[in-house]
Parts: structure tokens; sequence; C-alpha cells
């Protein structure tokens, strides 16, 4: 599927749902997913730093609602979007002439794979009475083959169904972990302790997404990233001497082994969700 938003437009998205009624950013990631059927689900760092730069720019209001932040729209907010309500209804034409292309898409597929079925089983029938006149043993060997092939229908059908089974369960395991480690930082945050609540992300990470640890490769850690054992006496001076550590250690790996299109990509991506995240944290420390 091509890419669901253009430049600027996940941007007047998010308007409009927050015009529909305040959120906080989880659930704007949940009803993102639900109004794209699950074959779009974008990530925090793709929606919290896009919260965090409207409400920088007054489209938006921050709350604290049970521990999480609430984002509505202001009036100046719903006068961008009443501007843009022309490119919003585009916006809502092409996502549905996406989906409903894909769903085309999907069920062309499927209607393929029951020709081919179907032909199989016209050839086999050709066959059987093409052989009527074959042996006895030559009889059941065609009847045995039948079952076969009936069964390994069956085994497919709930091979399939298991896996998309389990992959559901899988993606609601990685949504609830990642909802409490949103939460545990955000307290942490919220206190003024964010040397803690970057230790509280690290370690939920650990332990709320451990089981799938084996599939991902775990780099050694720098040993500037430790904790010092007594507290420091300038934390801004030492913030930028761990950020000039930082730069450093990425810059000898892309001198050392180069860097290709794809990992300037990904790059961008953890680096926006890093600075998105630390800027909000630094932010809410100073209450």
């Amino acid at each position: 599927m091509p890419p669901v938003f253009g430049h600027g437009r996940l941007r007047l998205y998010l308007l409009k749902l927050l015009a529909e009624s305040p959120r906080h950013g989880y659930e704007v990631i949940r009803l993102l997913e639900e109004r794209f059927h699950g074959l779009y689900a974008p990530s925090a760092g793709t929606v919290y730093p896009r919260l965090a730069k409207l409400a920088a720019e007054g489209l938006v209001t921050q709350s604290e609602e049970g521990g999480r932040k609430v984002y509505a729209l202001t009036p100046r907010g719903r006068r961008e979007l009443a501007d843009r309500g022309e490119e919003l209804t585009q916006l809502e034409r092409e996502i549905r002439d996406s989906l409903a292309a894909l769903a085309a898409d999907i069920r062309e597929d499927v209607s393929g794979s029951a020709r081919d079925l179907r032909q199989e089983v016209k050839e086999a029938a050709a066959a059987a009475r093409a052989g009527s006149t074959a042996t006895a043993a030559g009889r059941a060997a065609w009847a045995a083959e039948a079952r076969r092939a009936k069964e390994e229908s069956r085994r497919a059908r709930r091979e399939a169904r298991e896996a998309r089974e389990e992959g559901e369960a899988a993606r609601h395991r990685v949504e609830e972990a990642a909802r409490r480690i949103h939460d545990r930082v955000q307290s942490r945050a919220d206190a003024g302790d964010w040397p803690g609540a970057v230790r509280e992300g690290l370690d939920g990470l650990s332990h709320e997404i451990g089981g799938f640890s084996r599939f991902i490769p775990t780099p050694p850690w720098p040993g500037w990233a430790g904790e010092p054992e007594q507290p420091v006496e300038d934390p801004a001076r030492e913030l930028e001497r761990l950020l000039d550590r930082f730069r450093d250690d990425v810059r000898d790996a892309a001198r050392d082994h180069g860097v290709t299109q794809d990992d300037l990509r990904e790059a961008r991506r953890h680096l926006s969700a890093a600075a998105a995240h630390l800027v909000s944290l630094l932010r809410t420390s100073r209450g």
C-alpha cells in the first residue's frame, strides 16, 4: 500500500480527529488504525512529535487527565481546519479510494485462488472419468490422493486462521506493553525526574517486551551511558557532554560502515522520536 499521508496530510487529519473530541495520544493511534481497518497503524514516533508540534503552534492544547496528556483543538486550530475544508474532503476521498483499491486487490487474490482450486478439481474429476476403466488399485490410489488433497486444504485453512489469531494477539500484547511503558515514563517526567524517566522507559522495554528480544539483536551499551555513582554538580553541562558522546559514536559508526538511504531514513525516524521525547521530558520537568 502506498504512503497513506503525503506531506502535511497527517497533520490535517490529526486536527480532524481532535475536532471530533479531545483525545490522548494512544487513543489517536488506536483510532487511526480503526479508521483504516487495520491496514495502517502509525507508530508513537509518528504521532506524538506531530501532536507536540501542533501544541507548540497553538493549534491544540495539552492537559493532564488520569496521568496522560489529553490534546484538544483550540479556536485557532478550528480556524485552520475550516480554512482547509476542501483539502480535507479531498484527503478523505483519496483515503476511501485507496482502501477500496486494496480491498479489491485482496478480493481478486482470493477469487484467483478459488478459480485455481476449482480448475484442479475439474481436472481431477476428468482424470477420474477417463480412468474409470482402470483397475481397482488405480481407483483406490486416486481416492487416497483426493482425500490427501482435501486434508491438505483443511490444514492450510486452519494454519492461516491460527496465524491470524496469533498475529492479532501479539499486536494487542505489544500495544498494552507500550501503553504501560508510556504511563510509567510520563509519571516520572511529571515529577521532574527526567533521568528516572529515561531509565523507566529502557527498563520497561526490557521487561514488557522482553519476549520479543530473541528476535532482535541487542547491541552493547556504550560506557558513557552508565549512571554516575554520585549526582553531578551541573546536570545541564553533563547533558551536553552526553549529547557530544552520542554524536561522536554515531558519526564514527557512519564513517566506518557507511550510510545507505534506508539507514538514513530509519536514523531520521529514531532521532526525531528521541528528540521529541527528550524535549517534552525537559519541558515537563520545568512544570
